[in-house]
């Protein structure tokens, strides 16, 4: 979160502001909601795309990630202005809620929520994406899911770059598929990509080594984990990432495309000037514009 006592005119301040914007839009009701498992955040809603026409057309789907770190306070809710926007574009928008980390939680007694739960959020994410195209049929009947494209902001960005690279999980991770996900592709925007880059910069207060567990599983769980690990995907990737980001730098997208152009696989990366972490997800700022293209190349 911005610093409280940043000057205006810093990088902090300007942080704030896009903040400010970006969670100043009231909440977007889904058209319906259904659920995956029996925790209350083990939940999807579905938003109808807004504008079609002809019987025969059918919207292809974004899945839909939210960011906050793994952690508690924020929920699928933050981002429900942003899934609104998708479906003003034409898209269907499936937005997956999954367990995040506790309030309370922290191991230095601060009481502050820590990020994500080992194993549980990659349980739910792996279990929404499973039976994400079945509950497409159910709950968006003029929506395309053999057109699917993933998208996630931040800690979100993170979780859709890793869900389309489980079928190169190790042997033993009980997330691993035996081949790609039925993507047309994923846009990732400010992820948190390369957990390694991301703790050394202590992003959003050490969340990836926190979703990790923290001390050595942090190594020890990487090879599950990190997506600058499991490359390449074979599936196509852009990155959206703002230059003027201070929660979640240009060096993370930057270190998990170099480590894919290592892999021998070309991902895309679309940097945005004068633009920080929040805008992506804004209706109001031009780089949400900006995301709803990226994604149409992919999708249309």
């Amino acid at each position: 979160m911005p610093d409280a006592a940043a000057e205006p005119g810093t990088a902090a301040a300007r942080n704030a502001a896009e903040e400010k914007s970006a969670f100043s839009h009231p909440a977007v009701e889904p058209d319906s909601t259904a659920g995956y498992g029996d925790h209350s955040d083990q939940v999807i809603d579905f938003y109808a795309p807004r504008g079609l026409t002809g019987p025969a057309e059918a919207a292809p789907v974004v899945v839909v990630l939210h960011g906050g770190s793994w952690r508690a306070p924020y929920d699928r809710r933050h981002i429900s202005p942003f899934a609104g926007f998708l479906t003003g574009r034409g898209f269907a928008v499936a937005s997956v809620e999954y367990r995040r980390g506790a309030a309370g939680t922290g191991a230095d007694g601060s009481g502050e929520p820590v990020a994500g739960r080992w194993p549980d959020t990659f349980d739910d994410v792996a279990a929404a994406l499973d039976v994400l195209p079945e509950l497409v049929r159910q709950y968006l009947p003029r929506a395309d899911a053999r057109r699917t494209v993933l998208t996630g902001h931040s800690a979100g960005g993170h979780l859709a770059l890793w869900a389309s690279a489980r079928h190169l999980l190790p042997a033993d991770a009980p997330w691993r598929t035996d081949r790609p996900a039925p993507l047309r592709g994923v846009v990732a925007l400010a992820p948190i990509a390369d957990f390694e880059v991301a703790d050394k910069l202590d992003v959003c207060g050490g969340a990836a080594r926190q979703l990790l567990g923290g001390g050595e599983l942090f190594a020890e769980r990487r090879p599950y984990a990190d997506p600058a690990l499991l490359l390449p995907t074979g599936i196509a990737t852009t990155l959206v990432q703002g230059r003027a980001d201070v929660d979640v730098p240009q060096a993370v997208a930057e270190a998990y495309a170099d480590a894919a152009a290592k892999a021998g696989e070309v991902v895309g990366v679309t940097l945005l000037e004068d633009v920080g972490h929040y805008p992506l997800i804004d209706p109001a700022a031009d780089a949400c514009a900006v995301v709803a293209e990226e994604i149409a190349q992919l999708a249309w």
